[in-house]
């Protein structure tokens, strides 16, 4: 296996992006499995981690075949497959069940991992978004998507392993891409480490709390 777990895939993908260190990125998580990977990153970096809250929308009859994507925000974005909704003659109705239970699950989140916690400031910064691995893509191209409009300097992704065929489309929407394994036979993510457990919400916000919200540099500084 490439990876022995989530950190141990971090601690690569941190050495892989060493171009970014001294560049003051900030490290944005996808929730759950991301979280272990941008941890290590965001530690050998000395750098800010915040998440990003993106849910796959399924089809009814085969919830891991996406056919779209909702991230969380004042107006939320969804990222729609329209490839798979046809296949899977999907009605509108449907979908937007599907949707709001997501949107409900992303709530969920939002309240038990961040509560008033402040959201990290990306406007101008190079942002460097992460998670443990790609399947279909839908939900990594929402958080992309979702943090392009929140106007970083750079937009970076950053995964341990893809499918090859993905990444293609994953460099359409960042600047830079950075995967440590790519496999055009795929199969699942898990498949590339010898240990994928499943990550709890209590290990998320205990690692969210070791990367406090900091005030920008010049807010600390004396006045003249």
């Amino acid at each position: 296996m490439p990876f022995k777990d989530r950190s141990d895939a971090g601690r690569q993908l941190a050495a892989a992006l060493a171009e970014y260190k001294d560049q003051r990125p900030v490290i944005l998580a996808l929730p759950r499995g991301g979280v272990p990977v941008a941890t290590e990153v965001a530690t050998a970096f000395n750098a800010p981690l915040d998440l990003i809250l993106v849910r796959k929308i399924g089809v009814p009859f085969q919830p891991e075949l996406a056919m779209g994507a909702v991230v969380d925000g004042g107006a939320p974005l969804i990222v729609r497959n329209e490839g798979v909704i046809r296949l899977a003659e999907i009605d509108e109705p449907d979908f937007k069940v599907i949707c709001d239970r997501e949107l409900a699950e992303i709530e969920r989140r939002r309240q038990r991992y961040l509560g008033k916690r402040e959201r990290v400031q990306i406007a101008g910064r190079i942002a460097i978004v992460i998670d443990d691995g790609i399947a279909t893509g839908a939900t990594t191209c929402a958080a992309l998507r979702a943090t392009r409009v929140r106007s970083p300097k750079r937009l970076v992704l950053a995964v341990p392993v893809a499918p090859t065929k993905s990444l293609v489309a994953m460099r359409e929407e960042a600047d830079d891409v950075v995967c440590l394994e790519d496999y055009s036979a795929f199969g699942a993510i898990g498949y590339y480490y010898s240990d994928f457990t499943q990550v709890s919400d209590e290990e998320v916000i205990a690692m969210l709390r070791r990367f406090p919200v900091r005030e920008p540099d010049h807010a600390c500084q004396p006045a003249a």
